[in-house]
């Protein structure tokens, strides 16, 4: 995942940030520092295991304390916008590879001496640099990928699905699976603007155009992966009236042993683990061209932190430290940052899923988050929402690319 972002204004709050790296380093003059941390990424059932980190942090520097806050995902964003507009951010705050260039454009972020760069994966790290500079660093990553009941599997006479699937494979095996009836369905995949980015990489196109300053979906191409998102609704998967779209929709289904196929990403394996039938994990179906979505998570530390220097101390633990790979990988929770592959390989051994070599295989083709200088949440709501229009029955899937084409255009500049 080679990616280097550049974000407007950096440069220009040089000054600030420079000014910020002033100041005074950690426990100076025998008083302890608080380093304040707001986070997302432990919401939701890894809060336990975030303060096993902090408490090794604190017992590895001692007159540093790390003041936690978590916030759940949907609240998390709102309420850093509010901060950074009141100039108020924690010392450490959580991003993520979709709002960093909002963030490291803000002048908010303190860039960053990496005292041990190697550490890191190099793409996750340069994803979070700006002309070169790091301005955050990455503290965990995720794949999507197919998970499938291999017992419904079974039922239906079918092979596993395998890496070299493509669409049609998928296509006949929901169809196969969905007609053995009582309420089971074949196949999930969320029909939203992520899904859709990534089913046009695998059909060869493009959601911007090379420069970024327009779409470049609303093509045969781009319709017929429209078609393939949008087209199972009501056939292989239920409909939005069933509930479809609805929080945890589609990981309730697959736990009850109703669903045989469903597109999401790994961080759902602890709550699929206790399932009283066999299932497994594989690459992404693709129609012709490998593109799997890997999202990734980083912390930045604010040129306003009262320490910088305990800050970083922090950031680097919490993303690179021995504990912190310990902790993510005996939970489960998301991925380690690292770039040392033999650390890594004790992943391969966690159990269920048997196929977790899937997760580094989807690494071999992906396809990254469209991002814009201006617009990006409207631009996504936007083509969400003109999709649904087209899984509903409500628009053509030609006239819902059209439309989101002129809409998003407008926004973004194109």
């Amino acid at each position: 995942m080679k990616r280097t972002l550049t974000a407007v204004g950096v440069t220009a709050a040089a000054a600030l940030i420079l000014a910020g790296c002033a100041s005074e380093p950690a426990a100076e003059g025998g008083d302890d520092v608080v380093v304040t941390y707001s986070n997302f990424i432990s919401a939701g059932g890894n809060e336990e295991n975030l303060d096993l980190i902090v408490e090794a942090f604190e017992v590895e520097n001692p007159g540093i304390t790390i003041d936690v806050t978590t916030l759940p995902y949907a609240d998390y964003f709102t309420t850093l916008q509010t901060d950074l507009a009141a100039g108020t951010i924690a010392d450490v705050v959580d991003t993520n590879y979709d709002f960093f260039p909002q963030l490291a454009a803000s002048g908010a972020l303190a860039p960053l001496e990496v005292s041990n760069p190697g550490a890191y994966r190099e793409s996750l790290l340069d994803a979070y640099s700006v002309d070169g500079v790091s301005y955050g660093l990455p503290s965990s990553f995720s794949a999507v990928v197919l998970y499938y009941n291999a017992d419904l599997f079974d039922q239906a006479g079918l092979e596993y699905p395998s890496a070299d699937w493509t669409w049609d494979d998928e296509r006949a095996a929901a169809e196969a699976i969905t007609a053995l009836g009582d309420g089971i369905w074949g196949s999930h995949q969320p029909v939203s603007f992520y899904e859709f980015y990534k089913v046009l990489e695998q059909n060869g196109e493009s959601f911007l155009t090379a420069d970024g300053t327009a779409v470049a979906f609303n093509t045969p191409g781009g319709i017929e992966a429209a078609e393939w998102l949008t087209s199972k609704s009501g056939t292989v998967m239920p409909t939005i009236e069933q509930g479809q779209g609805s929080p945890d929709f589609d990981t309730n289904l697959f736990v009850e042993g109703k669903l045989g196929m469903m597109h999401t990403g790994i961080w759902v394996f602890g709550a699929v683990a206790d399932v009283p039938f066999a299932w497994d994990i594989a690459v992404e179906p693709d129609n012709g061209t490998q593109a799997s979505a890997v999202f990734s998570n980083a912390v930045g530390v604010s040129a306003n932190a009262e320490s910088i220097e305990a800050a970083t101390l922090w950031a680097e633990f919490l993303t690179s430290s021995q504990t912190m790979v310990d902790v993510r990988l005996d939970s489960g929770w998301e991925l380690p940052p690292i770039s040392d592959e033999a650390q890594l390989a004790v992943y391969l051994e966690k159990g269920s899923p048997a196929n977790r070599q899937a997760v580094f295989d989807s690494l071999d083709g992906i396809a990254l988050t469209p991002l814009v200088e201006n617009g990006q949440q409207e631009m996504q709501d936007i083509i969400t929402e003109e999709l649904i229009e087209a899984q509903a029955g409500r628009k053509s899937v030609a006239d819902a690319l059209a439309s989101a084409e002129e809409r998003i255009n407008a926004v973004i500049g194109g």
